[in-house]
Parts: structure tokens; sequence; C-alpha cells
């Protein structure tokens, strides 16, 4: 039997690819590497052997037919559009590529009896949460997306519960990231070098963008806002390491043998204002990163922190990147790889 990872050669599937070949996993990954990387597929060739297609979500027939050439028992979805003021000015794309084209998707899982089906959602189903608990968003926190991103998300997680209480062998789990940073954790000679990480350039990601910075591909950044209800004015975000986000995939998988379909946030469970971030990148990496001040944008919320106990409980995560310090330097030693 094979996982089937679409969005395979993107930022967070690799990562997720990267752990289940070194778990000795058959992987078949669906990719149009309109953001994904071919350089990071022939880096994940070094571990283990896989199948690639490349091809779009949204052409229906080829994606039939790699249901029926793989014995697929397990789907991990990933591919989608991400960038939330993107999303504002073309909302359609949003909803043809992340809603559409993901029913499409389950629906060829479900007529070819795929057992389990991992989706990758988000925390913006959650708009932009007032009185937010001092333990943080749970998972029973009112969904109210402000964008059509997060909207678009939300709908495919309905489709996903649908097609879960009608086929009964059909069982899920939706992950609901916060913020997703760094790079593979991996060592040479006792230095931090990471094989894989962000590499679509032009990201949108405060992380990615200070790493940016940091290398000199940047003169200056910015910082969106600094009049939000927050300690120091800027948003304030609760950021996860990407490896240990593919952790949690991983676990979702034997998770899903013994346990009902279900819904988990994905994050430690604490926040980081946009200015704490840019001086831990300053700390970390040495350089004098030039942020300027800028207008809001629109579609982002002052505050996303998860309430992360139900997955540390039931999947029994124990996260091992939990410092901002390592996130940062993980992606700036990647950065500098793409010089």
């Amino acid at each position: 039997m094979s996982i089937l990872i679409t969005g395979g050669a993107g930022y967070i599937g690799s990562h997720v690819v990267k752990q289940l070949l070194l778990k000795d996993q058959d992987i078949v990954i669906l990719d149009n590497l309109s953001t994904g990387s071919q350089k990071t597929l022939e880096t994940l060739r070094q571990i283990k052997s896989f199948d690639f297609e490349k091809m779009d979500l949204s052409d229906f027939e080829k994606v039939k037919e790699v249901f029926q050439k793989y014995d697929i028992d397990t789907v991990i979805h990933f591919a989608a559009s991400i960038v939330v003021p993107e999303s504002v000015e073309n909302p359609l794309k949003y909803y043809m590529n992340n809603t559409v084209n993901t029913t499409n998707l389950i629906k060829c899982a479900v007529e070819a009896k795929v057992k389990k089906f991992i989706f990758s959602s988000t925390a913006a189903v959650y708009g932009d949460p007032k009185n937010i608990p001092e333990t943080g968003i749970d998972e029973s926190y009112a969904t109210s997306p402000i964008n059509p991103y997060g909207m678009s998300k939300l709908m495919s997680e309905r489709v996903i519960q649908d097609a879960a209480t009608a086929h009964p062998d059909f069982k899920f789990v939706i992950f609901r990231y916060f913020n997703v940073a760094g790079a593979d954790i991996h060592y040479e000679n006792d230095e931090l070098a990471p094989r894989i990480g962000q590499s679509f350039p032009n990201a949108t990601h405060l992380i990615k963008i200070a790493s940016e910075c940091a290398v000199g591909k940047r003169d200056k950044m910015s910082i969106f806002g600094d009049d939000y209800d927050t300690p120091d004015g800027t948003g304030v975000r609760d950021y996860i390491h990407i490896d240990d986000l593919a952790d949690a995939h991983i676990k979702a998988i034997s998770y899903l043998d013994d346990n009902p379909s279900d819904i988990f946030n994905a994050g430690y469970s604490r926040g980081f204002s946009v200015k704490e971030v840019v001086d831990t990148m300053r700390d970390v990496t040495g350089k004098d990163i030039v942020a300027i001040d800028a207008p809001r944008r629109e579609g982002d919320p002052a505050k996303l922190i998860s309430n992360s106990s139900k997955i540390r409980e039931k999947m029994q995560w124990k996260p091992l990147y939990d410092d901002l310090g390592l996130i940062c330097q993980s992606a700036y030693e990647w950065e500098k790889n793409l010089i």
C-alpha cells in the first residue's frame, strides 16, 4: 500500500515525505511544481526512491487515473493556494483550487476505498478571534474566517466531514496549522545544515522574509501594522517548527488505526509578536535587519495562538523544536543555500 501526498514537492509536504521515507514508506507524490521544487524531489530521492506524478489537481481525469494506477491506502493533502492577501484579491482562484479541487480529490479517494485522509487546514478558519482564553484557541472555538483563504479551507473541512459521515470506512484527521516556519533539522559536522526548506521565492511568511533580509536578498522588510491590540502593537502568532508539524502528520496515520476521525490544532500554545520575531532573527544571525512600518494588510487578525492540548493528549505528540531561536536559525541556514 502507498501513501499519496499532494503538494509533496512543496514546503510542508516535502518535510512529511522526508520523515516517511526515513521510515521506509512507499510514497506517491502528486505536484504541479508551481511552488514545489524539482531540486527538493532530487534531495528526497537520496533518502529513498518514490513515485512522482507531475499534474494539477484541476485535471480531474488524471487525478482519477492516479488512484487507479496505485494501491493507495492514505492521502495526505497539502496542495493549495495559501497567500491571504491574494485570496482577497482573487477569491475565485482560492475556491476553485482549494475547495473544488479538494472535493474532487475526496471523491476519487472515496471511490478508490482509501481508508485515511489527512488534511492541511489552517488557523485562518478561526478568523479574527476576540476574547481569546488564556489557554489559547482550542478546536471548539467558533470558526469565522475573515478572508477567502480561510473560508476555502473551512469549506473543504466540511466536505471531508460530510464524506466521512456518508462513508464510515473513510476516516480523516484535519490539522489546523498555526504559523509554520523553519527548515529541516539536520546536522553535518555538528553544524546545522538543512537539506530541504522553504524554496519558493516571493514568500509572504515573516520568518522567510526575515531570513531573506539576513542573507542580503532584501534590503529591508515591512511590519504590517503597529497599532494592533497587542503588547507592542504588532501581530502575534504561534510559530511551529516544520519538523514538529511533519511529525504530527506521521502520528496521524497510525492514530486513525484505532481512533475516530478528528480535528486538531497544530501549534505550540504560545505566541510571539512580529517585532519579537525580527529581534530573534537579528540575534541568531548577527545581522542588522532593517524593518519599516507599513499599513495593516487586509485579512490579517491581531492575534492567533493555539491551544494544542488535544493533540498532545490524544496523539501523544511531543514537539522537539519548540524554540523560536532554533526556528529562525534553521530558516536562516536554509536560506543561505538558496543564494
